[in-house]
């Protein structure tokens, strides 16, 4: 790749990918497509450990032979002992929430777009951001060690409540493999904050002449509210994680009550209580909820204006409800408390915040969806992503109505109805979001283009699949089928739903087949892609204004002017259907 002279006036030494990769880096190029790359890395683990529990679950207590080989302890003899189908459910969902989903899209995404987008040559604070990347490795490090220590890792479910997680003698994976767990989260947490001091900062600070924040493309509004959501979430976790360290090595009392197992007396606390954790966890759980869907919609706004040749629909609206809806998040985390003894008046004002938090969500939903109407639609691989997106946050949306509400969460809080919303609204709209921005964007950061046909093969088998896999948990649920069980034929009742639970396993499957579609693809375009010019889309945001892939300082010797905001589409379809925001 040639570079460009960079802002200082010298010629930058170009560096094959694999090196700027592995070498410690301050470009914030280089920064993200390292944050890419191992949470890409961590979501194949997480997606090796989501096969195993739909093993287990579709046909449970039956010997697989190259289970007991990788898992000598785990899975004696090919059959999953409980314990460790417990620890892979922990696992996975922390990778999978904190350790892919977060970080490829603050830490990938953000980092990547962040400057490029509002004409800066640089993250306003460099080092900190590549310290940032190598504090945030060593945290996947850590995490991943619990499977290598006595115990096996973490398993207290992906929410570590106490007092599975508070003793060390409670289960196998109660011990160390608990302790890296805090370890890891609070080394992810450093991480993130100086990540998102650095996305605010240089928001606020390093546009180019004639940015002004209504010019901002809505993605980097939405990665900008989800810095401050992270950085006034995550904090709260880690003196939560630092308490529970203190119950477990320094036998405090913070959360830990007086505990019997069997009769013994396994703890003796003096006044702990672990509702008080689930409240430190649900604080930052909820705005995390939201640290995870807003960028994916400043993504889908700015794919679906760019393939429906039209401008964003009410954007200064969208941005409103965006506030709205970051604000709304912080106060809502009591209605994951409803079954904890939570008093029903309590109960009644976080179900009125829950349902009050629809309407904000659904307005930015409604302005990227009013962007269709009437457009000149093209429909790219990145464009069926952000329509599968809309599909999927919709649908995960009126299951979330159900749980948001006290009365009929009390029957389905703790039920297979929890597994497949979370997964439709969360997992997979979310994953949506980060497949639809990894097409569009990918010419602009290797400057190939994707396969188009591989591309909308991997689409409509994700989209089948994802349907497939999680809207018949919903119905499990509703049938009282628990989360967390490692053997639905334990119970008499839920026999009779198994030959549903071996339909789910099967399509889970096939669904993770499909994804060696995007990893080929992915790789092989890298290399043998067709070569993309600087503006392949006929985008109007300032990225596509600089060299594909962008040189090093982004912009030459001279930064860009901004004359318009981010969307002037017209949907004629005439060969200049579009202004870039360099234009007079």
């Amino acid at each position: 790749m040639a570079h460009n002279q960079s802002a200082q006036g010298h010629v930058a030494v170009e560096l094959p990918l694999w090196r700027r990769l592995l070498r410690f880096s301050t470009d914030h190029k280089d920064i993200g497509l390292q944050y890419m790359f191992t949470a890409w890395l961590m979501a194949a683990i997480g997606g090796l450990m989501a096969f195993f529990i739909r093993m287990q679950l579709g046909f449970p207590n039956q010997p697989f032979g190259f289970l007991g080989r990788l898992f000598p302890y785990g899975a004696e003899g090919g059959v999953m002992k409980p314990e460790f189908y417990y620890a892979l459910v922990t696992m996975h969902g922390t990778i999978m929430v904190f350790f892919f989903q977060t970080a490829i899209l603050l830490g990938g995404f953000g980092n990547f777009l962040i400057p490029l987008q509002i004409g800066a040559r640089d993250m306003a604070f460099p080092f900190l951001n590549a310290l940032s990347y190598w504090v945030f490795l060593a945290s996947c490090v850590l995490i991943l060690l619990g499977f290598a220590v006595e115990g096996g890792a973490a398993a207290a479910g992906w929410t570590v409540y106490p007092p599975l997680s508070a003793l060390k003698e409670a289960m196998p994976g109660s011990g160390w493999g608990m302790t890296l767990w805090l370890l890891g989260m609070a080394l992810f947490i450093v991480s993130s904050l100086m990540g998102s001091l650095n996305y605010i900062t240089t928001v606020l600070n390093l546009r180019t002449k004639g940015m002004t924040m209504t010019r901002l493309p809505f993605t980097i509004w939405t990665l900008f509210i989800a810095a401050i959501l992270g950085l006034l979430a995550f904090p709260v976790l880690t003196a939560g994680a630092v308490m529970l360290l203190f119950d477990r090595h320094f036998h405090t009392a913070f959360f830990t009550p007086t505990v019997h197992i069997a009769g013994k007396l396994i703890e003796r606390g003096e006044g702990g209580n672990p509702i008080l954790w689930q409240h430190f966890f649900w604080f930052l759980g909820h705005p995390e909820v939201y640290i995870l869907v807003l960028p994916p919609l400043g993504f889908i706004a700015d794919i679906v204006a760019a393939f429906a040749r039209k401008p964003m629909f009410a954007y200064r609206l969208a941005i409103f409800a965006a506030v709205t809806l970051a604000v709304l998040s912080c106060l809502v985390w009591g209605h994951h408390m409803f079954t904890s003894g939570m008093s029903p008046y309590l109960a009644m004002p976080f179900s009125l915040l829950t349902i009050l938090i629809s309407l904000p969500f659904a307005t930015v939903l409604l302005c990227i969806a009013a962007t269709l109407w009437g457009g000149n639609i093209r429909f790219t691989v990145p464009m069926l992503f952000a329509i599968g997106f809309l599909s999927l946050v919709t649908t995960g949306g009126l299951g979330g109505l159900f749980l948001g509400t006290a009365s009929t969460d009390l029957y389905l809080h703790d039920s297979y109805f929890v597994v497949g919303h979370f997964h439709t609204i969360m997992g997979s709209s979310v994953l949506f979001g980060i497949f639809g921005a990894t097409y569009y964007w990918f010419p602009k950061m290797f400057g190939r283009k994707m396969n188009e046909s591989l591309g909308k093969l991997h689409f409509w088998l994700t989209f089948v699949g994802v349907y497939a896999v999680f809207l018949p948990m919903h119905y499990l649920g509703a049938q009282g089928m628990m989360r967390r069980i490692a053997s639905p034929l334990e119970y008499d009742f839920l026999k009779s739903l198994q030959p549903l639970n071996v339909f789910i396993s099967v399509a889970a499957f096939i669904l993770i087949a499909a994804q060696f579609l995007f990893v080929f693809n992915f790789f092989w375009s890298m290399k043998r892609g067709e070569k993309a010019d600087s503006n392949p889309w006929g985008a109007t945001t300032l990225e596509w204004q600089t060299s594909s892939p962008p040189p090093h300082g982004n912009w030459g010797d001279k930064f860009p002017t901004v004359h318009r905001w981010a969307y002037d589409y017209n949907a004629s379809g005439s060969p200049e259907d579009f202004l870039p925001q360099t234009a007079p």
